[in-house]
């Protein structure tokens, strides 16, 4: 399989409007962050997750021609905004949308006219698919396992596919779930700053606590604001397998 960052950025994106620190003004391209997503492509099966308001400009950006299938962690804006522009990947067929019940209402009530009896010519022709109790299902060729996680009280999704696994937004996974990434080989997870707490998301310390518990082969940050710091610099700072993310990387699983 293979992993492509379309963005790496928290919901401001970095850089952040009106900031001028020496992150958001970096001539560092890795620095610049859109808003979280990822594609995710197997030999004949390709999956977005997430799609926030950034999603045309990743795609155009990307040069992505075909979609299956969108999974979704949570309901936020930040994740969710960009569904209107699947356009082009949901007109000629039934698109499927996995989400999470509470998803699934956040993106009814966002986008009604997709859902009317009588839709406006050329609205994504889309359908919502329910994650039920965290059970596993099939996207083509690709088997994804949901896992439960937490964004401060809110319970989200993060995702497992065979040794590689999509963890962001989380501040915490309760134990049972935890025991459900132990064996991956690769861990995307969210580290929103290094070290100043917050409410609904992880830092760079405590995801490295995940990180020792887990024991993959390679970690990657994303979901990061500009108060992580530069990229060139904070790299340097981690352990060896544990590399910040950044838009446009490409991983092989």
């Amino acid at each position: 399989m293979k992993l492509t960052f379309l963005g790496t950025g928290t919901s401001t994106g970095v850089p952040e409007l009106g900031c001028k620190c020496e992150v958001c003004t970096s001539g560092d391209p890795r620095d610049s962050r859109l808003r979280c997503s990822a594609l995710l492509e197997s030999g004949n099966t390709s999956v977005l997750i997430d799609c926030g308001p950034d999603f045309r400009a990743q795609m155009l950006r990307a040069g992505v021609s075909h979609l299956d299938a969108l999974l979704i962690t949570h309901k936020h804006y930040d994740h969710t905004a960009g569904i209107d522009d699947l356009r082009p990947y949901a007109s000629s067929r039934l698109f499927p949308i996995y989400a999470d019940n509470d998803t699934e209402q956040q993106i009814r009530s966002m986008f009604p006219y997709c859902f009317g009896e009588v839709k406006y010519p050329g609205v994504p022709n889309i359908e919502l698919c329910s994650i039920e109790d965290m059970k596993p299902f099939v996207i083509g060729d690709i088997e994804v396992e949901p896992i439960r996680v937490y964004h401060g009280a809110l319970p989200i999704v993060g995702y497992r596919f065979g040794r590689l696994a999509y963890i962001t937004d989380m501040s915490r996974i309760e134990p049972q779930e935890l025991e459900k990434l132990k064996g991956v080989d690769v861990l995307v997870i969210n580290a929103l700053r290094y070290s100043k707490p917050h409410r609904s998301h992880q830092t760079v310390l405590e995801a490295l606590r995940v990180v020792d518990y887990l024991a993959p082969r390679a970690t990657y940050f994303t979901h990061m604001m500009h108060h992580i710091g530069l990229h060139a610099k904070i790299e340097k700072c981690l352990p060896k397998g544990v590399l910040l993310a950044y838009d446009g990387l490409v991983i092989e699983v």
